[in-house]
C-alpha cells in the first residue's frame, strides 16, 4: 500500500517502523501514567519495564518466526535477522515471564501490574497494525466485498498484487479497539487483580482465531489442515486464561495499590 513513508538518498523511514515507534511512545505514556498513579513506581522502574518489553518482544517475536517457518530459517539462520517483522504471540508470551521477573524484583504487585500491561498491549498492537496495513504484511485472502483493498506497490508484502483482499489488518485494529474499550470499562469494576490481563488474553485470542479465517499470508504456517499456528496458540491461551480467571476469581484477590479500583 505505502511501505516507505519517506526516503532521501540512503536514508529511509519505513511506514511499519514509524507506526511501531509511535505505538511504543504511546505505550510509554500510558505505562507511566498508570504505574505512577496506581503503584507509585519511579521513572527509572517504569523506564526499565519499557526496555524489558522491547527486548522481550523482539526476541520472542523473532523466535516464533522460526516456529512458523522452521525450514526457511534452518536452511539459512541469517534470514532471521534480515527479514522484517515478528510474530505477535511470540512477543506477548516472551514478555509475560520477563515482566513478572522484574515486577517481583522491584516488589510491585504482580497481577496488578499485568492489568496495566493489558492496556499497553492493546495500544502498541493496535497502532502497529496500521503499519502492517501500509507494509502489506498480515494481509487477507481474496475478497468480493465492498470494503476489500487492493495492493499495487511491489515493495509491499501483500500477494497477489492488483487483487481485492480482505483488510484483515483493519479487522484486527477494530477488534483490539473493542477489547481496549472493554478493559477500560472493566477497570472500574474489577473484582481481582489479574482480571483485566486475563480478559484481554481471552478476548483478543477469540477474535484473532476468527480473523485468521480471512488471512491470506500462507507462510504464517499451519498446525494441521486449515488450523493456523495462531489459531492453535489462541486456543491454548484461552484455555489457560479461563483456568486462571476462575481460580483467581474465587480468591477475589485485589492488591492494595494506590487508587486501585474497587
Amino acid at each position: 500500500m505505502h511501505p516507505v513513508l519517506f526516503s532521501a538518498g540512503p536514508f529511509t523511514i519505513y511506514t511499519y517502523g514509524f507506526f511501531i515507534s509511535f505505538g511504543a511512545l504511546l505505550c510509554l505514556w500510558y505505562l507511566y501514567r498508570q504505574s505512577k498513579m496506581r503503584y507509585n513506581l519511579t521513572y527509572e522502574q517504569i523506564h526499565n519495564i519499557f526496555l524489558i518489553i522491547i527486548v522481550a518482544s523482539v526476541a520472542g517475536g523473532k523466535l516464533f518466526m522460526i516456529f512458523e517457518s522452521p525450514k526457511y530459517y534452518f536452511d539459512d539462520p541469517r534470514r532471521l535477522f534480515s527479514r522484517s517483522g515478528f510474530v505477535f504471540f511470540g512477543a506477548l508470551l516472551a514478555c509475560i515471564p520477563a515482566m513478572l521477573w522484574y515486577f517481583k524484583k522491584i516488589k510491585a504487585p504482580l497481577l496488578g501490574m499485568l492489568d496495566i500491561m493489558a492496556g499497553v498491549a492493546c495500544i502498541v498492537h493496535g497502532v502497529g497494525r496500521f503499519g502492517c496495513f501500509f507494509a502489506g504484511c498480515c494481509h487477507g485472502s481474496r475478497a468480493d466485498v465492498p470494503w476489500a483493498v487492493t495492493f499495487t506497490d511491489p515493495q509491499c508484502s501483500a500477494r497477489p498484487l492488483g487483487v481485492p483482499l480482505h483488510p484483515t489488518q483493519f479487522y484486527e485494529i477494530a477488534w483490539i479497539a473493542l477489547v481496549f474499550a472493554v478493559i477500560l470499562l472493566a477497570q472500574q469494576k474489577k473484582k481481582f487483580d489479574g482480571q483485566l490481563f486475563l480478559l484481554y488474553l481471552i478476548l483478543y485470542s477469540i477474535g484473532r482465531s476468527f480473523i485468521e479465517i480471512y488471512r491470506g499470508d500462507e507462510e504464517r504456517g499451519f498446525i494441521f489442515g486449515a488450523v493456523s499456528n495462531s489459531q492453535f496458540i489462541s486456543a491454548l491461551v484461552v484455555a489457560a486464561s479461563v483456568y486462571f480467571f476462575i481460580k483467581l476469581g474465587k480468591k477475589g484477590f485485589i492488591a492494595k495499590g494506590i487508587n486501585s479500583p474497587r
